[in-house]
């Protein structure tokens, strides 16, 4: 039996917590536990939005019927644990290490007692789940990185980080989909848009895909970028 309980978050929300804890496979059943509620369209929900461990469903508490959300929650996660071996999409993102786009490799090696090069090749030999959006719209929170490069978060965060950049904070990697201020420590810069704008997906990356870096030059990041 799954372990799971729901818990009020106010009069216009419910939560659907699994096991407090930053793992690929709860978290698989929290995305499909997600998916299965947005296709249950039970009246009065407003959104469906999942993160790590949880999922938060929104309504309207004139027009919900709560027991029955609750219970169509509870079975939500059962029918998740049938579809969490499913993988998500998978997503490669090109990146320009280092320089005036990495201000931060020399720190993250530092605290591998590594190579810049060796930083690169750790960063770029995982597959990286995407657990949940959230900070600011298109940002994700992947994980898990290596823990040779898994550096903390910077002490201050910096006033302004550009889009693009791809930042480590201990165990989790992501990408700033837009100009924010931020404490990440930053190692690259992708050319590509994290957000798309598509009303059906407006973001590059959702929760259960899969995420591969791919190290390139700075010619190759101008070319890219130009073409958007």
């Amino acid at each position: 039996m799954i372990d799971v309980r729901i818990v009020p978050a106010g009069d216009s929300a419910l939560v659907l917590e699994f096991d407090a804890r930053i793992d690929p496979v709860i978290n698989a059943r929290v995305v499909h536990a997600a998916d299965i509620l947005r296709e249950a369209r039970m009246r009065g929900v407003r959104d469906v939005v999942p993160t790590f461990r949880s999922v938060c469903v929104y309504f309207d508490p004139l027009v919900t019927d709560v027991e029955a959300l609750a219970a169509t929650m509870r079975r939500a996660a059962t029918l998740a644990g049938e579809r969490a071996s499913s993988e998500g999409r998978q997503i490669e993102i090109p990146v320009c290490y280092g320089g005036e786009f990495g201000p931060d490799l020399d720190d993250v090696a530092a605290f591998g007692r590594m190579e810049r090069n060796d930083v690169i090749r750790a960063h770029t030999a995982v597959d990286y789940r995407v657990f949940m959006l959230g900070f600011v719209p298109g940002f994700a929170y992947m994980g898990i990185v290596d823990p040779r490069i898994a550096a903390p978060r910077r002490p201050s965060p910096r006033a302004r980080v550009a889009a693009g950049s791809v930042g480590i904070a201990g165990e989790q990697t992501g990408v700033y989909p837009q100009e924010t201020p931020g404490g990440w420590n930053i190692i690259g810069r992708t050319p590509l848009n994290m957000l798309t704008g598509d009303v059906h997906g407006p973001t590059l990356i959702r929760p259960g895909d899969l995420v591969t870096f791919r190290a390139i030059d700075r010619g190759v990041f101008d070319e890219m970028a130009a073409a958007r």
